[in-house]
């Protein structure tokens, strides 16, 4: 049974992903906040000096998305989101990879954005910190192909989460999908599904990829 470590797994696309996960026999391991609170250093710091586990997968699934003009972002919001959705992200791959290396075997996803592919106003610090995350994505799969690692990026158009419903009013939604060439937002399952390939045996070859799954709304 594979061992997979899942960070943002409360809500949204990674508990669907966790749950999807585990209906498929593996062994998914999803620290709460309390756990693994990745804008924070030292909490990372303690969590990776605990947990010894020879993950087989990652995803790193958190972030955060704080939306403001240039003027209005302050320094905590830099740091905050770089820590959270970048820099964080970097440190459990670095403390988990070694395991892999010694096993000639991993699968890592780096959840991304649309908003790291296409931008629009207020997305700075959100835009910079997923452009970094397919960085490091792509440098660690020239990395770490010679030892059977494969390293992608999946970019999430507009989801139907709760938070989207939260966030939202319907005549919001009905605008959002207006935009989108399929005419819906995705269900949190259909980029579950397409972390699940990338992450199982069945993919072998596909490596340092940023898919986009975002019903074309980013090609027009």
């Amino acid at each position: 049974m594979s061992k997979v470590l899942i960070t943002g797994a409360s809500r949204g696309i990674g508990k669907v992903t966790a749950d999807l996960f585990r209906s498929r026999g593996f062994d998914v391991v999803a620290p709460s906040r309390s756990e693994l609170d990745l804008a924070d250093p030292a909490s990372v710091a303690a969590y990776l000096e605990t947990d010894c586990t020879d993950y087989e997968v990652i995803v790193n699934n958190a972030g955060v998305n704080d939306i403001h003009f240039l003027e209005d972002i302050s320094d905590e919001e830099i740091y905050r989101t770089l820590e959270i959705n970048t820099i964080s992200p970097l440190k459990i791959i670095r403390h988990f990879v070694p395991r892999m290396k010694d096993r000639k075997y991993g699968k890592i996803v780096n959840i991304g954005s649309i908003w790291g592919v296409v931008s629009k106003e207020q997305r700075t610090t959100y835009s910079i910190s997923k452009h970094a995350l397919h960085g490091l994505t792509q440098t660690l799969a020239a990395e770490l192909a010679p030892y059977n690692i494969l390293v992608n990026t999946i970019c999430p158009g507009f989801t139907m989460t709760d938070l989207t419903r939260k966030n939202n009013t319907p005549k919001q939604i009905s605008e959002l999908e207006n935009k989108i060439p399929m005419c819906r937002l995705a269900e949190p399952k259909e980029i579950a599904k397409v972390i699940l390939f990338l992450c199982s045996q069945e993919n072998s070859y596909l490596t340092g990829q940023q898919i986009v799954v975002d019903g074309g709304f980013s090609i027009i």
